[in-house]
């Protein structure tokens, strides 16, 4: 099996609440804006999951720096497990519209020759009331990171922002292959004898609350001259389509 297969293999499960859309959307008969989305990865050693991409109203949020971080958002940062996440839009009648990606994003030169992109769209809709964006990725090589926006606001045409690393301090940073998601060494082709994990280790957990990471140092098995990054660490370019 080649390394693109596997890791499509293990993001399966994170892309099945894609199969239906969320209810808000659904039940709603307002007119809908429909806008594309496009995440482009500006680091040079960490893919992305497939990203959430919700819009929605003032009322609803993904997460915030300085606050404690949501289950969902620490199931993404650790194990990058998106299904909290994306249930809990699903469940959230100030969300008009989500979507799930499908693949992993890579740094562009694709360090492991995985064939997987460098950036991904999705067209999303909103109605008059959601006039806001939010999205989450995990940096896959990390014990906890991940990068996202938080309630930004929609464009009457285009926009493009920046968004730059965080944490959820859900867990110490160990920087061991044996503590982090199995798809990081085959994405960057940096590997060890470490299988790695997709689940949380309690003996490891900190205080929970959002802060912008650190980077990289190094000193065990990811390799600062490979895997750390400047901010920002996305570029994310918002257009409204014309109907």
């Amino acid at each position: 099996m080649t390394i693109r297969a596997k890791v499509l293999q293990v993001f399966m499960f994170l892309t099945i609440a894609t199969m239906a859309a969320s209810p808000a959307l659904a039940s709603n008969n307002d007119r809908q804006t429909t806008y594309k989305i496009t995440i482009y990865n500006l680091t040079a050693g960490q893919p992305l999951t497939p990203p959430v991409v919700a819009v929605h109203n003032s009322r609803a949020n993904v997460f915030s720096v300085g606050n404690e971080a949501s289950d969902a958002v620490v199931a993404i940062a650790e194990n990058g497990d998106l299904s909290l996440l994306t249930a809990a839009l699903a469940g959230n009648n100030n969300v008009n519209d989500y979507v799930v990606g499908d693949a992993p994003i890579v740094p562009a030169h694709d360090p492991a020759g995985t064939g997987f992109a460098a950036s991904a769209s999705f067209k999303i809709k909103a109605n008059r009331r959601a006039r806001f964006v939010s999205f989450v990725s995990m940096l896959i090589c990390t014990n906890d990171g991940f990068t996202g926006i938080d309630t930004v606001s929609l464009p009457h045409r285009k926009k493009t922002i920046y968004a730059n690393a965080y944490e959820t301090r859900s867990e110490y940073n160990t920087e061991d292959f044996a503590d982090i998601v199995p798809p990081c060494q085959g994405l960057i082709g940096v590997s060890s004898d470490d299988g790695g994990t997709g689940m949380s280790n309690p003996a490891l957990a900190e205080d929970g609350v959002v802060i912008p990471h650190a980077g990289v140092v190094g000193d065990n098995d990811l390799e600062s001259r490979v895997h750390n990054w400047a901010d920002p660490v996305v570029k994310i370019v918002i257009e409204r389509l014309r109907h």
